[in-house]
């Protein structure tokens, strides 16, 4: 299955009643600090706190009788797998959801709460992501569940495409053009949708992904023309951008439609939660500011021009968030 634009408008259709459409957000002092008029697109406040309920509900709504029946199961650092879980709950779907093993308690606790069943993965020195993933295939196998992926799908691509859709038409009624749109990017289910409907809509758009050092596998993946991978030992604070490699389904959709990608470091995703705290009152996990915090840091270059954010999740602990903005 391809995602094109039909698919697109279809996820965008199906997923009106479902969901939040999430405000556009500015403030006179944060476009003073970026030197460009920027535009925030609060995805924090979606439902479970994350763009991620985009792609779940979609994806289950495609599911066949039997898949229904048996049951999913996906693996997930913490996003998904509360999308995952709380779209199931909407749906009647039971849902098993792996998660590493050092995923953020608060989001492990979260999942159960929304009916999930967890099972927690080892990792060791492999990537986090990857093992999760092949102890979701193992389960499916055993337990003849239906195998979902958190963003290698053409239908959760789909999904996240919704959140591009509703920035380009809040951006026009007050009667703007983004110059650039700046997107967090883990396994590029996110950006890959997004830049396909902005593409489409707003042809003229820049189009960046964030992401944090040392997982800036889209980045250099764009750049080589084929899937890199993010090198051994890569830690972050950006627990939900931790995905190995692009995913082969949205690197595939992305390679036309996304211009370029930046590398963030932890002090600047940082920044980029304070100044979302600060001068709109928002609360974002730090992958979730990453895209600001790029901005904050000068990574577009010299007059970027007015400029979209994507603020893409809220999920962390009150400690974890403290901690942070206190260092």
């Amino acid at each position: 299955m391809k995602v094109d634009f039909d698919l697109i408008a279809e996820a965008a259709r199906v997923l009106r009643p479902a969901i939040v459409e999430t405000p556009l957000l500015g403030s006179p002092v944060l476009d003073a600090l970026a030197g460009a008029r920027i535009l925030c697109k609060a995805d924090n406040l979606q439902r479970t706190g994350s763009f991620k309920y985009r792609g779940a509900f979609f994806r289950l709504s495609r599911l066949t009788a039997e898949e229904r029946a048996r049951g999913v199961v996906a693996f997930s650092s913490g996003n998904f797998a509360q999308a995952l879980a709380a779209a199931g709950a909407a749906a009647g779907v039971k849902v098993t959801i792996v998660m590493p093993v050092d995923a953020p308690r608060a989001k492990i606790d979260a999942t159960r709460n929304y009916g999930a069943e967890v099972v927690l993965s080892e990792h060791g020195t492999r990537n986090r992501e990857e093992a999760a993933n092949e102890l979701a295939m193992k389960l499916a196998e055993e337990r003849g569940l239906a195998k979902l992926h958190p963003f290698d799908d053409p239908l959760v691509v789909a999904g996240q495409a919704s959140c591009g859709i509703e920035v380009v038409r809040q951006a026009a009624e007050r009667g703007v053009v983004l110059d650039t749109l700046v997107v967090p990017v883990g396994g590029s289910g996110l950006i890959a949708g997004v830049a396909l409907a902005v593409r489409r809509l707003s042809p003229a758009t820049r189009v960046v992904g964030a992401e944090p050092d040392g997982f800036d596998d889209l980045r250099r993946s764009l750049v080589a023309g084929d899937r890199q991978r993010v090198q051994p030992g890569a830690t972050s604070i950006c627990d939900a951008l931790q995905a190995a490699t692009p995913g082969a389904v949205p690197f595939g959709a992305a390679q036309d439609a996304i211009a370029e990608g930046v590398s963030v470091t932890d002090a600047e995703a940082v920044a980029g939660m304070r100044a979302a705290f600060t001068h709109l009152k928002l609360v974002c996990e730090p992958s979730g500011a990453i895209a600001l915090g790029a901005v904050l840091a000068g990574k577009l270059g010299p007059s970027p021009g007015t400029v979209g954010v994507v603020l893409s999740g809220g999920n962390i602990a009150v400690e974890d968030y403290v901690r942070l903005l206190a260092a």
